[in-house]
């Protein structure tokens, strides 16, 4: 719990039995932490198996994407403030308290991976991908005017229970792009945004987005193709309210 509000974290989860247990234990080590629910998604590997055998709650997406998996667990979460992270030791759980000492003042805080000094020697966050992420962020930085971005990419993020219900009907994409749709959604909504620094450590496992040079591509052109989807329906449809 948070200044009265309590907190829930989301993992999306496919074939993530090499981190799970950890990531659990590391994000409810915080002592913030209420709730959190495990979305898994097709694994055919033991992760739902070892969730299950802890105080976290499983649920299961059938829809084979990230984006749906996402999607699914901000709908299941119960909490007041809602943090996206991932279970495969990238993310450190006492990053959570950046996120939250936000939550006071915005709507959402989104985590960036671009901040060299937080980017552990092994992590995949390499030159071409720190630009790649930078560039689209300021992409949809111009294009909707938002708060300063430096990255596209980062599932650490905090949304309050608010803004979940504003935007979770009005959420389309399943697969890895998902991210940014987040963004200009609660950016449409005259939702106050703001990015922070978290550290980015290396993969316990396979990356199942950015792990070979085609996904990264892919996953970058998706995106690009995203943001300029909605910068022209933006100025000819109607906005989220």
């Amino acid at each position: 719990m948070w200044n009265n509000k309590t907190v829930s974290v989301v993992f999306p989860v496919y074939n993530e039995e090499e981190g799970i247990l950890q990531a659990i234990e590391d994000f409810f080590g915080t002592g913030y932490v209420d709730e959190i629910v495990a979305v898994d998604n097709n694994s055919r590997d033991r992760s739902a198996e070892l969730v299950s055998a802890t105080e976290a709650r499983l649920v299961t997406e059938s829809q084979q994407g990230y984006g749906f998996a996402l999607r699914r667990g901000i709908r299941e979460a119960s909490g007041d403030l809602i943090i996206l992270a991932e279970p495969d030791g990238t993310f450190t759980g006492k990053d959570i308290l950046k996120l939250l000492a936000y939550s006071d003042d915005f709507d959402m805080v989104m985590g960036t991976r671009t901040t060299r000094e937080l980017i552990w020697s092994e992590a995949n966050m390499g030159i071409f991908m720190r630009t790649g992420n930078w560039l689209v962020a300021k992409l949809m930085e111009f294009l909707f005017n938002t708060c300063s971005l430096s990255d596209c990419g980062c599932t650490m993020r905090l949304l309050h229970a608010h803004v979940v219900k504003a935007i979770q009907d009005h959420l389309t994409v399943g697969k890895s792009h998902f991210l940014p749709e987040m963004v200009i959604l609660a950016r449409q909504a005259g939702f106050r945004l703001i990015e922070v620094p978290v550290n980015y450590r290396g993969r316990l496992g396979t990356s199942k987005i950015t792990g070979n040079f085609k996904g990264t591509i892919r996953t970058g052109t998706n995106m690009i193709g995203l943001i300029l989807k909605y910068r022209l329906k933006t100025w000819f449809g109607p906005k989220v309210q």
